[in-house]
């Protein structure tokens, strides 16, 4: 491999010559220009990417900003290897490359991104994990940064976002559940404030006052989204006085880890307690097999790339969608987890034994 100083020397001509001719500059000649490139793929050229990004003003790179740590990643996170994949397959069309900026959770996200930004690593950003409240899409905005959110927020600059239909999930999940006779539900919650667990919770206690059912009657369990997460949702649900007869999951990690606390209580899915969550590699392997919601997340990531893109002058004539604000359809995906179907005549209300307990 050759750099362009070497071709010009090996051709016996400048280097602004070879530079224009590898550029396609129109102010040199077809036969000049053939013989730059017969000569750079003979001699293995390579172009030096770094002084072309700091001519260009771009670095070639796309970084998507996402959350990490023990308590989250522990086991790894194949939500986020699918959605990269997407991604990838729209960038390398046009020979970009993806960085995953891996941000500490003891780390203020807002002070990381800021840093990300004035170091230049990249000509775009993607951000997951939005908050309710989401600084990091005002600072991107103000500075006009391309940039693409994974998630909704409260935080509205007019930017393009994809997020995943969790309305649905929720309103479906404590139908189905109504419609077998629960009146006692566990909700999974997020730990923290990000704003998918707000969407969530408050889709869920409406379905259930829709139904005639009192939401304060619900259980609400937040934990971190991991297998030991969901241990501790199971601990939570085992520990009350009147157990509730069902469970709804927000997050997909948290199922095997639920479904093992469960069974080390002797309360198994499906016969004792309904759970409905969301499909993945993992669950797919659990017994019984879980009633649960599945998306195409590689085709989330295509959307995601594409998304940004089309907010990105450079790219906007390939991708002339405007700003794109989705919600990513899922569709649920029966099994037995939620076979638990309670006799029609079991009033909906007990005498209260435990204040807020349902049967």
């Amino acid at each position: 491999m050759i750099g362009i100083k070497r071709l010009a020397q090996h051709l016996n001509v400048s280097i602004g010559t070879v530079s224009r001719a590898l550029n396609n500059r129109p102010d040199v000649s077809e036969e000049t220009r053939k013989r730059v490139l017969e000569a750079a793929d003979e001699l293995g050229y390579v172009a030096n990417q770094s002084g072309r990004s700091l001519r260009r003003g771009m670095t070639g790179v796309i970084a998507f900003m996402m959350q990490t740590g023990k308590e989250i990643n522990d086991q790894g996170d194949p939500f986020f290897m699918s959605v990269f994949d997407g991604v990838q397959t729209v960038l390398s069309r046009h020979h970009l490359d993806l960085v995953v900026l891996m941000c500490p959770t003891d780390e203020d996200a807002h002070e990381y991104l800021k840093r990300m930004v004035s170091r230049g690593v990249a000509d775009g950003f993607m951000i997951s994990h939005t908050q309710r409240i989401d600084p990091r899409i005002s600072y991107l905005a103000e500075r006009g940064v391309p940039f693409v959110a994974l998630g909704r927020s409260t935080t509205d600059a007019g930017h393009p976002w994809l997020d995943l239909d969790f309305e649905t999930m929720a309103r479906q999940s404590i139908e189905r559940l109504v419609e077998r006779g629960h009146r006692r539900i566990a909700i999974h919650l997020m730990h923290d404030d990000i704003n998918l667990g707000y969407i969530f919770r408050d889709t869920a206690l409406a379905t259930m006052r829709a139904n005639g059912l009192d939401p304060s009657d619900a259980l609400l369990v937040p934990s971190m989204p991991s297998e030991p997460g969901g241990y501790e949702v199971a601990r939570a649900i085992l520990a009350q006085p009147d157990r509730p007869t069902a469970v709804v999951l927000v997050n997909e990690l948290v199922t095997t880890g639920l479904y093992r606390g469960l069974t080390e209580g002797g309360y198994l899915p499906g016969r004792d307690i309904a759970v409905i969550g969301r499909d993945s590699g993992q669950s797919r392997y659990l017994v019984p097999r879980l009633t649960g919601f599945r998306q195409s997340l590689r085709d989330l990531g295509i959307a995601l790339g594409e998304a940004l893109l089309a907010s990105m002058p450079a790219y906007a004539d390939i991708y002339p969608m405007g700003i794109v604000r989705k919600v990513w359809p899922t569709e649920l995906v029966e099994g037995e987890s939620d076979a638990l179907v309670l006799p029609a005549a079991r009033p909906a209300r007990r005498a209260r034994g435990h204040a807020g307990v349902t049967g």
